[in-house]
């Protein structure tokens, strides 16, 4: 097909999700001349978050700023970038299709999925509210920004331990969950306090964190308060492909984020909950390097296959040259 007739709706790589996994795996490929369409339904997780950290050459920037200027490096090796959601994808013929939310259709030789995940909140008020905000989950993305303030921590010990790295003002909330004599033990070996009973509400004014109120303790002032969420992977497009879920409850992936479905590769937090901003760029950029290595054995293949049903009707003709040269029949 020349490009003057090529189908504007055939791809070589559709990109579901357009977050740093997504967008780095398609300036990957956008670099390799690949074609490439980006669906995007603008969403994404970091969204209630002012700033991202850890990011080399990129601490401190706000999250749609990062994914603003991969967008347009992406557009700028000419991959195609769609608002809208897939609704549903098939593979036959070797190609896979997909549905649009407004009703149009792509195709693609092959699929890399890259949705991320949900945080689903503990129900307590006050935590979605804040969210993001001086509410967090990762010590690694948020810690720093609340050193030595008075910080609590609800529900997860592991976490309260690692917190007292950043501040050493800080308190365990166990809200619904018992503290194991163990536990007692090593938060106190960080100066953890512990203070007992069901979290009942954050206290918030003028929009900002300034307590944790808790059955028979009253309001314990804190400014800051990290929970952990369950991880809730968007990953109905694998799913609906048939793609394997492990015991954790997300889709298996290899390092190059290859799937057990051929030609279907997932990237970043939708196989990988714990995956900062960084990491999921770079699962993003192995699993371009490993579409576009499969592509081309792919073509490679194919292209021998031609040129050998090319070359037989050729060999077969002086095959019967050299027999009737060689009979004396003849």
């Amino acid at each position: 097909m020349t490009d003057n007739a090529r189908d504007d709706s055939a791809y070589d790589v559709l990109i579901v999700g357009g977050g740093a996994a997504g967008l780095s795996a398609a300036l990957v490929l956008g670099r390799a001349r690949r074609r490439v369409a980006v669906v995007d339904g603008g969403d994404p997780r970091n969204a209630p978050a002012a700033h991202m950290h850890g990011f080399l050459s990129r601490d401190g920037l706000p999250p749609s700023e990062l994914l603003a200027m991969g967008r347009t490096e992406a557009a700028g090796y000419g991959v195609r970038l769609i608002s809208g959601r897939v609704g549903d994808v098939t593979h036959t013929d070797g190609r896979f299709r997909a549905r649009l939310d407004d009703g149009s259709t792509l195709s693609a030789l092959r699929v890399l999925v890259a949705t991320g995940l949900r945080d689903e909140l503990p129900g307590i008020p006050g935590v979605r509210e804040r969210w993001g905000k001086d509410v967090a989950a990762c010590p690694y993305c948020h810690g720093y920004e609340v050193r030595d303030r008075p910080v609590g921590v609800i529900g997860a010990p592991h976490l309260a331990l690692l917190l007292s790295q950043w501040s050493r003002d800080l308190v365990y909330f166990p809200h619904e969950q018992p503290v194991t004599e163990e536990e007692h033990e090593q938060l106190a070996a960080r100066g953890v306090r512990v203070v007992t009973g069901r979290v009942n509400r954050l206290a918030v004014e003028d929009g900002r964190v300034r307590g944790v109120e808790v059955d028979g303790a009253g309001s314990v002032l804190r400014e800051a308060v990290f929970v952990t969420p369950r991880f809730v992977p968007r990953d109905e497009v694998l799913r609906a492909l048939g793609a394997e879920r492990l015991d954790s409850g997300f889709v298996a992936a290899d390092p190059t984020g290859r799937t057990d479905v051929p030609g279907v590769w997932a990237a970043g937090n939708v196989v990988n909950p714990m995956a900062q901003v960084i990491h999921a760029a770079g699962q993003g950029s192995a699993a371009a390097a490993a579409i576009n290595g499969d592509l081309l054995m792919a073509e490679m293949e194919q292209a021998v296959a031609d040129r050998r049903a090319l070359s037989a009707p050729a060999e077969r003709t002086a095959h019967a040259a050299r027999h009737r040269t060689s009979d004396p029949l003849s």
